[in-house]
């Protein structure tokens, strides 16, 4: 789950972790207004958008504007905020599509001394968070990692213990980090690792994080993401969940207990199990398709979901095709079946469908779609299935 700037920064403050003031609007008057309210002779006015690289991002209809711009008085605030507010803006991770921008941030100005990276992540293979930071602020990580990847510097620690004061001066070491900057340091990492942890983060990344004139370190950026299985302990994140700024299909699918992510393929892929979901996925490409989806019903899903599934596969224009692949182990191939046809006539396809089942009572649930008069084309194994449903549409 993703948020936006303005919320992450307000999370930031109360973890006592330095931001500067800025006020969230959503018309150019208040950008206006939310100038003169900050009283300082200069502020930036940042697009709103679950994306990274803002700053370097575009109005789609009108690329001399930027995502982020500052401003010197509320009159040039109000004009930015009019040519951001209602209109698309494509960054490097919207793509050329754009996202839409509802609100804007119009954040106080800050005298800079230098940028640095900082980012929070998990390391699965050292099963530990990590902390990352590069002398490269206000730069794209991935861009670092691959050209100059030994400017990222890194240090695991225990969440139950958080970052230790040697790994701080350790950091600062490396980064050339002196003095008074490296008590601001210590306070500033070793809190944010402890909201990475006590809010059950999978990303938290400050670029750029800034030292000021007066050597203190500030967020002047934020980007937070929450891991979705830790949400049931958090009910406040409900409130700062965007739903505009999701897929559509995404959110509906969630509603209906599916896990399902969008892509830009023709074929539709309705699969159990996150991993075989993966493997279908990869053999539809090894085999010249393009999968439109990753779709996991789960191991128990019943007729209303799996009718649910289909809808939201047929709902994409750019679907010409679907399979469906299945491997009954806590779920009955039977059980399958039974929702594949019930689905199948309430929906109403009209794109090939492509089945594939293996597992429990397999042979009764190859039996019921084949005594069922409906056009669904059989697979005998997942290399078979994926050659088929490729083969349908072309």
């Amino acid at each position: 789950m993703k948020i936006h700037e303005y919320q992450a920064k307000q999370l930031l403050r109360r973890a006592g972790i330095a931001v500067l003031e800025g006020v969230c609007v959503e018309t150019p008057s208040a950008a206006a207004d939310a100038f003169k309210t900050l009283g300082g002779p200069l502020a930036v006015v940042k697009a709103q958008i679950h994306a990274g690289g803002r700053g370097k991002g575009t109005v789609t209809d009108n690329p001399s504007q930027r995502g982020v711009q500052l401003v010197k008085s509320a009159k040039e605030a109000e004009a930015v905020a009019t040519n951001l507010l209602g209109k698309r803006l494509a960054t490097i991770q919207t793509g050329p599509e754009g996202q839409t921008v509802r609100r804007v941030f119009v954040e106080a100005g800050c005298e800079i001394a230098r940028e640095l990276y900082l980012g929070i992540v998990l390391d699965r293979a050292a099963a530990k968070p990590v902390v990352m930071a590069s002398s490269e602020g206000g730069v794209e990580i991935e861009k670092v990692a691959e050209e100059t990847p030994e400017k990222i510097l890194r240090e695991h620690f225990d969440p139950h213990v958080g970052l230790h004061p040697f790994q701080v001066r350790k950091l600062c070491e490396n980064l050339g980090i002196q003095g008074a900057t490296v008590r601001s340091a210590e306070k500033f990492l070793r809190a944010l690792c402890r909201l990475y942890v006590d809010l059950d983060c999978s990303l938290v990344e400050i670029n750029p994080l800034v030292i000021n004139k007066a050597g203190e370190m500030v967020a002047l950026d934020a980007k937070i993401t929450f891991d979705d299985n830790a949400t049931f302990r958090h009910p406040e994140f409900a409130e700062l969940r965007d739903l505009s700024e999701e897929e559509p299909a995404e959110v509906r699918a969630g509603k209906a207990g599916l896990s399902y992510v969008k892509l830009e393929g023709n074929i539709g892929c309705l699969v159990n199990g996150a991993g075989l979901a993966m493997s279908t996925m990869d053999l539809i490409k090894l085999h010249g398709g393009q999968p439109a989806n990753f779709l996991d019903v789960g191991g128990g899903a019943n007729v209303d979901q799996v009718t649910e599934a289909f809808r939201i596969l047929l709902d994409d224009k750019n679907v010409k095709a679907v399979l469906v692949n299945i491997f009954g182990g806590i779920m009955r191939c039977t059980t399958i079946a039974n929702a594949l046809v019930e689905a199948y006539r309430s929906v109403g396809f009209n794109v090939p469908l492509v089945v594939r089942l293996e597992g429990t009572e397999v042979e009764e649930g190859r039996k019921i779609i084949l005594e069922s008069g409906v056009d669904i084309v059989s697979a005998n194994g997942l290399t078979d299935a994926a050659k088929k449903v490729v083969a349908s549409i072309r």
